[in-house]
């Protein structure tokens, strides 16, 4: 793949430099990633809180994520362009204030009780998060060597799951809780129960900003690597196939993983399936979003250049902690041996992937489309747990297919980052056709649309990933 230059703020451009440490920058960069995830699936619980609030159907619901996800469309291009001319620190620090004030919006939203004033909150909460995502990304795959971009982004992107699996315990605890069977609140006060989450969100923000101002970052260029022969071509990011293709895989993948999450308390609540409260539905939602987690660090330690004897060590550690996980979330031992037996299908078909990123994608969007699948069919607890194992095989999906579809970009590189962040919007399309789909045959066999769309992610490893314009040394 194509290759960068990194330099320190004091110096001039030069090669990269395989000495270097730049453990604190990555140190710096995850804290980045916990917390657009947390903000990112603390949508799930406000999905069903704010559609009990304003009494809306699935499809109008459905508008939080259209809104989001929507920004992400709109937003990604000229992120693009201002972090090509501001640059990527800047660029950090510019998404997270504007982050902030999207937090800070949530505020007059609740006081008016007004729907269109929450989408606005969200719609600027994504738009800061679309810049960070920009920036951030591409930061982190070439913040090193190429060799382990798949695993630094599956490091990050594992602390980003970290930040989705702590949001909806959070949101249970602060804004769910009220929502309990034979209490009657009035409106003002489930609309309040939003304000103290998003201002603290917003606080935390503007420290993480302000921390960044004063830290030195290196200084990133695109450049060609020596060992390898990319085709001149004209033009720009959207002739590569590979990237288009990625595009539409990022599209699906989204859309999929977000709409699996939007639905999941309502899924769950539904007496056919667990009849769980809300706030205990919550709880597993963090169980799927926790699975994301477990399955990253699973695929970077895999996909490292550790030992053999660390990468036993760091799996089995992974391994145990899944168990505590599942054991605290579902405050029963057996439950947690339920979600253990999914985690070590999970690590199966790592070893089935043989630590190649092309290849583990193929087998984990497989298993994810076998998963789902069964879902759609059974009921009962068994359809719960196979909805919810499919966190576990999301987990490499965004970052590796980010890596593969900037592959041998070059000078491309950050217009090919906008326009993977772009293709973010198949969170914002495809649960608004499945909500369209839920309020016509319901819930529960609406998510054969996740389904296509793994279908699709499978292809995309096993063959769509192929970049015919780079010659490489393999």
């Amino acid at each position: 793949m194509a290759s960068t230059i990194i330099t320190s703020n004091n110096q001039s451009a030069q090669a990269f430099d395989s000495k270097a440490n730049y453990k604190p920058a990555l140190v710096l960069l995850t804290s980045l990633f916990f917390m657009w995830g947390f903000i990112t699936c603390l949508n799930d619980i406000l999905i069903p809180h704010l559609k009990a609030l304003f009494e809306l159907n699935y499809t109008m619901i459905m508008l939080i994520q259209f809104t989001f996800f929507g920004a992400y469309f709109l937003m990604s291009l000229p992120a693009g362009v201002i972090v090509g001319k501001i640059g990527y620190k800047n660029g950090i620090i510019l998404g997270l204030v504007i982050t902030a004030i999207g937090a800070l919006m949530f505020l007059p939203a609740s006081m008016y009780i007004s729907y269109v004033f929450f989408l606005s909150g969200f719609f600027v909460l994504a738009s800061g998060i679309t810049v960070l995502q920009v920036a951030a990304n591409p930061y982190v795959a070439i913040l090193g060597t190429p060799e382990t971009a798949s695993s630094r982004l599956n490091l990050t992107q594992a602390l980003n799951s970290f930040g989705t699996t702590v949001a909806p315990v959070f949101g249970a605890f602060l804004i769910l809780s009220d929502n309990v069977e034979g209490e009657t609140l009035d409106a003002a006060q489930h609309a309040a129960a939003v304000q103290v989450p998003y201002l603290a969100i917003a606080g935390v923000l503007f420290a993480i900003a302000a921390v960044f101002v004063f830290a030195k970052m290196p200084v990133i260029a695109d450049s060609k690597s020596e060992k390898i022969e990319t085709k001149e071509i004209s033009g720009s990011a959207w002739q590569y196939k590979h990237l288009v293709l990625g595009a539409l895989a990022i599209f699906v993948y989204v859309g999929a993983e977000v709409s699996i999450g939007s639905f999941m308390i309502n899924f769950f609540s539904e007496d056919s399936i667990a009849g769980l409260t809300e706030a205990d539905a919550a709880k597993y939602v963090a169980l799927y979003w926790g699975g994301a987690m477990v399955g990253r660090f699973f695929g970077a330690t895999s996909m490292s250049n550790t030992t053999s004897s660390n990468k036993f060590l760091f799996s089995a550690i992974i391994a145990v902690f899944s168990i505590l996980l599942a054991w605290y979330l579902t405050s029963e031992i057996q439950l947690a041996f339920t979600f253990f037996a999914f985690v070590v299908l999970n690590f199966v078909a790592i070893m089935i992937g043989k630590n190649k990123p092309a290849r583990t994608l193929a087998v984990f969007a497989l298993a994810a489309t076998i998963l789902v699948t069964i879902t759609v069919f059974s009921t009962g607890l068994f359809a719960m747990w196979t909805l919810i194992a499919v966190g576990l095989f999301n987990s490499i999906m965004f970052p590796t297919i980010f890596t593969l579809a900037i592959d041998g970009l070059g000078k491309h590189t950050s217009q090919g980052s906008g326009i993977l962040v772009m293709a973010i919007v198949g969170g914002a399309l495809i649960p608004l056709l499945m909500g369209a789909m839920a309020d016509a045959i319901g819930v529960h066999t609406a998510f054969i649309i996740t389904v296509l769309c793994y279908a699709y992610i499978a292809y995309y490893g096993f063959k769509g990933y192929i970049n015919k314009n780079v010659q490489a040394e393999i």
